[in-house]
């Protein structure tokens, strides 16, 4: 029989949530993912001293230029092991800013064009902030396709497909994880809150014939990876994807197109900073994460500082 991720390339596009290019060109997924966190470990690597080196070097000593020059260094090199795309990230601390995000993606794609990758092979990841996917709505009018990251809500799903993003991302284990704390207990199969967020969200697409791929992230185990196959797509890191390749059980697709959804929404930025003041999990979780990223992208700066 063949392994689960096998089973789980039939009915999702898998993604590789690293910038480990020995884990994808040995795991063979799709696409693949990087965040500040990820390019700081990379960064890290003596493997890719010369990459930093370079992105410094033509830089201007521009720091901030410095970090983009190295994350599209990092996507170009990935994008020679993936057939698909790379999602590279806008510096999180613009994430209350709409047209900063703008321009700053407007330079990621104009690195990647000088690097003569097209468009087509990247994705722009911006914050679900309301202001994030303001910046996403008119890059995408622009023609610059995005993956809205850091995303909880069921409000910040509503808007994102109102904006007609690209794809956005669900932060399954990151739910999971608020959710355990909180309740003092553990959940279980199909009673995960991530998972449970991510299954309605993906109903709510599908019924209502949105475009935006829903791709799954932030997995703590199998399980949770388990109960969203079918999902468009899931990025996995690299120990998560060698545990379903080395796994011959059967895998059950869960997720399918036809599922009963909630009506179409739509949200006024009153009605979204409301529900998601409401929602206190998807407000912790956000803030959290944008300040995670934001010190990684510090860490990322000081690394490049260093070279001067």
């Amino acid at each position: 029989m063949t392994s689960k991720l096998d089973q789980l390339k039939q009915m999702t596009t898998v993604v590789a949530d690293t910038g480990d290019f020995d884990a994808i060109a040995r795991l063979k997924p799709v696409d693949a993912t990087t965040n500040p966190s990820l390019l700081l470990k990379a960064a890290s690597s003596s493997n890719n001293a010369g990459l930093l080196a370079d992105a410094f070097s033509g830089s201007k000593n521009d720091i901030g230029l410095a970090c983009d020059r190295f994350a599209v260094a990092i996507g170009q090199k990935i994008l020679n092991v993936v057939p698909g795309r790379v999602s590279t990230e806008v510096d999180s601390r613009l994430s209350f800013d709409t047209d900063a995000m703008i321009k700053r993606a407007e330079r990621l794609v104009g690195l990647y064009d000088d690097a003569g990758i097209g468009r087509d092979r990247i994705l722009i990841k911006l914050a679900s902030t309301w202001e994030g996917i303001r910046a996403a709505e008119k890059l995408e009018r622009d023609g610059i396709q995005t993956n809205l990251t850091l995303l909880f809500s069921f409000a910040q799903a509503v808007a994102c497909a109102e904006a007609g993003v690209f794809l956005i991302s669900p932060f399954v284990g990151r739910i999971y994880d608020w959710y355990k704390k909180s309740a003092g207990r553990d959940f279980f199969g199909a009673e995960d809150p991530g998972v449970q967020s991510v299954t309605r969200i993906y109903n709510y697409y599908k019924s209502n014939d949105y475009k935006t791929v829903v791709m799954g992230a932030s997995f703590r185990n199998l399980s949770q990876i388990e109960l969203l196959a079918g999902c468009d797509r899931l990025t996995i890191s690299p120990d998560l994807l060698e545990q379903l390749s080395n796994d011959n059980g059967t895998l059950e697709r869960k997720l399918a197109p036809g599922n009963a959804g909630e009506k179409r929404q739509s949200l006024s930025e009153n009605q979204f900073r409301w529900a998601s003041n409401e929602d206190a999990m998807a407000t912790e979780k956000l803030a959290e994460g944008i300040r995670q990223f934001a010190r990684d992208q510090e860490k990322l700066e000081a690394l490049l500082a260093a070279k001067a």
